[in-house]
């Protein structure tokens, strides 16, 4: 982890674009900041939430570094293109400072219009000198760049990968500690037969939802944080961009009422807010859904993860870790492209916001900037 936050401090450097330096500097202090925590962690609830921001911070410091070194690739390729494009002046160039320097022969002090010529073309020569001992001192700087950048992108390369090993580490061991965890609120008991009967009973997710309270024994009244005031603020459960928003139709021709979100594989899912959680398992063509309620007739649906956790009737805090996507280990790509930031992201998390039965575009309760 500390050679990790070592190459994030070096790509937040003005090389690189703002943004990717500003993402690199505040992944390197999350990752510092979650390893305290994991240290101080005691009870089965604060390891939960220790691993949780590791894994997020762990993630959070790939993206930073795939992207710090997009930028690099760009740069270095932007300036030999340059130098590539500029072969014939620099040739040129090394041939007039070479043609300046040493002792010059006599037949070289001749000018074909006689003494006042080469007078001409001694002053001409002497007014241009710095201009290209300034074309040569920009030369040397491109030249030290591109150097420098291969040097940064070879190191965090290697890093890049020991961080892949850290994050599936820190997954295996969050996985470990929600299984161990015990100390949950629970709000109902599931009864697995009406849950099996109102599945195969359903043929779309709104029906499903419009039958979960069916599925609850012994429901107690659970106060949990109000809502309102959070509006439109709330964070995506997951670390991506979004790929369709809602009713944007697909390349089968399907338009669903929610957004999906293009995550890196194995990405960690978590919970917006305190919620309960209703349902988590298997549903429909969906494959593994998790459906949590932060209040009363609000239901927010995450749709196609391949590792769920927690169990429906208990209460989450804020920030719980409620799944992880697909993908497996090998295929988070730890080499950066230069085709664009979404390369590597080959996992779709589908989101589905629903008040009262209705669905609603999602992101009236999600911010995002990106998209």
């Amino acid at each position: 982890m500390k050679r990790l936050v070592l190459i994030l401090s070096l790509l937040a450097t003005p090389v690189l674009a703002q943004d990717s330096a500003e993402a690199a500097r505040a992944a390197a202090k999350a990752l510092e900041e979650a390893s305290v925590q994991l240290d101080e962690a005691e009870s089965a609830r604060d390891r939960v939430r220790a691993l949780t921001r590791t894994v997020q911070a762990y993630e959070a410091g790939l993206a930073a570094m795939r992207e710090g070194l997009r930028d690099a690739a760009i740069r270095e390729t932007e300036l030999s293109r340059r130098l590539q494009s500029q072969e014939g002046e620099i040739a040129q160039l090394l041939g007039v400072l070479s043609s300046m320097g040493g002792k010059a022969a006599p037949a070289a002090m001749l000018h074909p219009q006689g003494p006042v010529g080469a007078a001409r073309a001694g002053m001409m020569l002497a007014s241009v000198t710095p201009g290209l001992t300034a074309e040569a001192q920009q030369l040397r700087a491109d030249l030290d760049e591109v150097s420098a950048l291969r040097a940064l992108q070879q190191s965090a390369a290697e890093t890049l990968q020991e961080g892949l090993s850290g994050v599936q580490q820190a997954r295996t061991e969050l996985s470990q500690a929600v299984a161990d965890r015990t100390d949950l609120p629970t709000r109902f008991t599931e009864d697995p037969v009406k849950t099996a009967i109102l599945i195969s009973s359903t043929e779309t997710l709104e029906g499903f939802a419009s039958g979960l309270s069916e599925i609850a024994d012994n429901e107690v009244l659970t106060n949990l944080p109000p809502m309102g005031d959070r509006k439109g603020t709330l964070e995506l459960p997951v670390q991506g961009e979004i790929l369709r928003r809602a009713g944007e139709t697909d390349a089968a021709g399907v338009t669903r009422p929610g957004i999906v979100i293009a995550t890196h594989p194995q990405a960690l899912v978590a919970a917006p807010t305190a919620a309960t959680v209703r349902y988590s398992g298997p549903l429909l063509d969906y494959g593994l859904v998790t459906i949590l309620e932060p209040q009363p007739d609000l239901l927010f649906v995450f749709a196609g993860l391949d590792t769920v956790y927690g169990h429906a009737g208990e209460v989450l805090p804020e920030g719980s870790p409620v799944g992880l996507m697909g993908g497996g280990a090998d295929g988070d790509n730890p080499s950066p492209s230069v085709d664009g930031g979404g390369a590597g992201r080959t996992e779709t998390l589908y989101i589905e916001v629903r008040q009262g039965d209705v669905p609603v575009d999602p992101l009236t309760w999600f911010a995002s900037d990106k998209g």
